[in-house]
C-alpha cells in the first residue's frame, strides 16, 4: 500500500516509516506532491489532523495519514498544546520553542512541571472521505531545566520520563517508537485499519 504522510517534519516521517515499513506500507512525504501547507484552523489535535489529512490526500491522490501532536504542560493550563510547533513564533526552531518554554517555567518548581505529549492521527482514503479513522494517545512526563540527549525532536530534550530517569531525546529510536504517544497512536490506527479491512494482516491493501 502507498500512502502520503501529511507533514514535512523529517522526524515524524522517520518514525512513521519505521513502524509501517514492516507492514509493507510505503510512506511518501507530502513534499513530493505539494509544498503548500494547509492552514491549521482546528481547535484540537483531532481537527487539525483531519484538515491536514484531507489536504494531503487531495494533493497526492492517495490515501493519507496526518499527525497533529504537541506538548501540554499542566502548570500552563495545557499550553503550548496545538501551538507547540510555533510556540516561539511562526518560524520557530525546536531550540527556540524549548528556550521559551523554559523561560516561562523558570519560577515553577519541579514537582509542578508535569506534562504530556498528545498525538492524534487521522487516516483518509481520499480527500472527501466522510469517515476518517482517528486514533489518539498520550505520553506522560515532566519538564526539566537542562536539555539532555541528541535524539528525537521537538521538546524531547526537556521532556523527562520520571520512571526511567531519561529524556525522550536519550531514548533509542526503537524504544521511543515503542512507548511514545505517536507510536501508541500509530499502533492503534493500524489495528483499526486492519479491523476495517483497509489493511490486511500482512500490510497489503484489500480490495
Amino acid at each position: 500500500m502507498r500512502l502520503v504522510l501529511a507533514t514535512n517534519n523529517a522526524g515524524k516521517l522517520r518514525e512513521l516509516r519505521a513502524v509501517l515499513a514492516p507492514l509493507g506500507v510505503e510512506v511518501l512525504p507530502q513534499s513530493q506532491f505539494t509544498n503548500i501547507p494547509v492552514e491549521e484552523t482546528g481547535l484540537s489535535f483531532v481537527e487539525n489532523a483531519i484538515l491536514k489529512a484531507r489536504h494531503a490526500a487531495r494533493a497526492a491522490a492517495l490515501p493519507a495519514i496526518a499527525d497533529d501532536s504537541g506538548l501540554e504542560v499542566d502548570a500552563l493550563r495545557g499550553a503550548p498544546g496545538i501551538y507547540s510547533a510555533r510556540y516561539a513564533g511562526p518560524n520557530a526552531s525546536d531550540r527556540d520553542n524549548n528556550e521559551k518554554l523554559l523561560r516561562v517555567l523558570r519560577d515553577t518548581p519541579q514537582n509542578a512541571r508535569t506534562a504530556r505529549y498528545r498525538c492524534a492521527l487521522a487516516f483518509m482514503r481520499w480527500d472527501s472521505d466522510p469517515y476518517p479513522i482517528v486514533s489518539q494517545a498520550s505520553w506522560e512526563g515532566t519538564i526539566i531545566d537542562v536539555p539532555r540527549g541528541d535524539g528525537g525532536f521537538g521538546y524531547d530534550p526537556i521532556f523527562e520520563l520520571p520512571e526511567r530517569g531519561h529524556t525522550a531525546a536519550e531514548l533509542s529510536a526503537e524504544e521511543k517508537n515503542r512507548i511514545s504517544h505517536r507510536g501508541k497512536a500509530l499502533r492503534e490506527l493500524v489495528r483499526q485499519l486492519v479491523a476495517s479491512g483497509i489493511l490486511s494482516d500482512g500490510g497489503n491493501e484489500r480490495t
